[in-house]
């Protein structure tokens, strides 16, 4: 009985060890650096254009990039033209963060009505995006 004993606990401390070492870092291994970069997009609901709307770019380092965009609403109404002009905008970032290594990570979304008449508020949304670099 004792050497049942004696021959789990032995057992039990290699398997214990091995899992240890299993998940350690050897330290020839590659490591990584994560970069990080965030694109907000607002973008306003203002009737007749009097809303800004406006595409901003931070990176890691707290660079901020400002990109004036269209309004969603000119003086007759809602403005598809501003739409898509604001739609390639954004695609042109996208593009140009991941021909950069970028990927895009996560991304939310909300939506804010200034009054109970919802004729005043903003779309946001806010792109992140990961690179990850071997050294």
């Amino acid at each position: 009985m004792k050497n049942l004993a004696y021959v789990i606990t032995v057992l039990l401390a290699i398997a214990g060890t091995s899992l240890f070492y299993s998940f350690q870092n050897p330290a020839n291994a590659p490591q990584e650096e994560v970069s990080w970069y965030q694109v907000t997009v607002i973008e306003s609901v203002v009737p007749g254009g009097a809303g800004r709307s406006r595409m901003i770019s931070i990176d890691e380092s707290g660079s901020m990039e400002e990109t004036k965009l269209e309004n969603f609403f000119s003086l007759a109404g809602i403005n598809f033209g501003n739409i898509r002009e604001n739609d390639q905008q954004i695609t042109n970032k996208i593009s140009d963060l991941t021909n950069q290594g970028y990927e895009l990570h996560d991304v939310t979304s909300g939506v804010y009505s200034g009054n109970q008449n919802h004729n005043q508020g903003i779309f946001i949304t806010r792109y992140l995006f990961k690179k990850v670099e071997m050294l």
